[in-house]
């Protein structure tokens, strides 16, 4: 038998939620964008550049996304890009969206560029890199207004170093492009390698600047002659000679790095998670693929809608409170929730190994454990961190 009572009680309630629902005030989100234009100069191989809207496509799939759900509860996101060359003048342009009431910022900028955006819009805005991977803004200079999205050199490079142990592949010989990016990724590869111990064998300097095209027969052979090793570690960030080091070694040797085996926050070879439906709608919305950038830039819008959705809330205070809680979790489709270290505010991530055509493998590797979370063997853990907030 029916209890009438408790019938008209529920669909009472029903009704109340659903007319609250409809006559509940539109929350609008407006996040701003930024992307320095930096001139790296010609490259020396014939390797795909870097898409000039890498990032940008990304956060717009993320207003994309966000709007697909919140429609239904009355949340709206709007993206304001801005693309400059002067840090000076993205500065001032971040300060006058601050000041029209922006309070969530997406930076694809250089260290130099981040650091004066995080000392411009102080502690009332909140600032995701998905820019910069330098390791110092996850160890030494973080800062309270800012989360990373974009992995960090470190978390790429423990993620290779646990697949080399796993492999038991562990001498390895160094190879490192004349740039400062490239001497960072040695450095962080380095610290790496003592982590998980491996032992680095040789380490050279690239230091030829001729026509590799013609020449790589010729000279890699002999450049890489050495002690035995197991495996070839290039660094060569911009992509001026690492493409060819493949097959050209003395000692027939895989290569990894910046080039042949990667580890990368995001690669079109990753399907896996239902991350084929995240590549379908990327492809659709901008014709080509998804970068790293692309993701770190997606992650961060998605990181604030999914606050607002839980939260029910446009409040910056709330927001930002909640994405930095344990309650936080982001669908990042790969295999597993993502959330933020309240240490240095770096997204906790897998990192997938790929070569261009496939994926290999994702870290962390099988094995490697953590007392509280596996995620945190890549990169920077607690006891490793000593930053200075801003």
């Amino acid at each position: 038998m029916i209890n009438t009572k408790n019938a008209l009680a529920s669909a009472l309630l029903a009704a109340s939620l659903t007319f609250a629902n409809h006559s509940a005030a539109q929350l609008d989100i407006p996040i701003t964008y930024l992307h320095q234009e930096v001139d790296t100069g010609p490259v020396l191989s014939n390797v795909l550049p870097e898409p000039d809207d890498a990032g940008l496509q990304g956060a717009a799939l993320g207003i994309k996304d966000s709007n697909t759900t919140g429609r239904f509860l009355k949340h709206h996101y709007a993206l304001n890009s801005f693309s400059k060359a002067d840090t000076s003048a993205l500065v001032d342009i971040a300060q006058q969206r601050f000041r029209a009431g922006d309070r969530f910022f997406v930076a694809n900028v250089p260290t130099k560029t981040l650091q004066a955006l995080q000392t411009a819009l102080g502690p009332e805005a909140l600032i995701f890199n998905a820019g910069s991977a330098d390791d110092a803004l996850r160890q030494f200079a973080c800062a309270s207004n800012t989360l990373h999205t974009l992995p960090s050199r470190a978390m790429l490079t423990d993620a290779l170093a646990q697949w080399l142990k796993a492999k038991r592949l562990d001498e390895v010989l160094v190879i490192t492009g004349p740039n400062a990016e490239d001497k960072a990724y040695t450095a962080s590869f380095e610290r790496a390698a003592k982590r998980f111990g491996l032992k680095i064998v040789a380490k050279k300097d690239w230091t030829f600047d001729s026509d590799l095209r013609r020449t790589a027969q010729k000279e890699l052979p002999l450049f890489t002659q050495t002690d035995d090793y197991d495996v070839v570690f290039v660094a060569d960030e911009r992509g001026d000679f690492g493409e060819y080091v493949l097959y050209n070694t003395w000692l027939p040797r895989p290569v990894i790095g910046t080039q042949g085996l990667t580890p990368v926050a995001w690669h079109r070879v990753v399907e896996q998670w239902g991350a084929a439906q995240l590549q379908s709608r990327f492809d659709k919305l901008a014709k080509r693929w998804m970068t790293p950038k692309d993701y770190a830039a997606w992650a961060a819008v998605r990181s604030v809608a999914e606050a607002v959705t839980r939260t029910n809330s446009a409040s910056f205070s709330e927001v930002k409170s909640y994405i930095r809680s344990d309650k936080f979790q982001l669908a990042g489709f790969k295999g597993r929730k993502l959330d933020y270290r309240d240490w240095n505010g770096q997204l906790r991530q897998p990192i997938p190994l790929v070569h261009p055509r496939s994926l290999v493998s994702q870290s962390p590797q099988e094995g490697f454990l953590h007392p509280k979370n596996e995620l945190d063997t890549l990169g920077f853990d607690r006891p490793e961190v000593n930053c200075t907030a801003q």
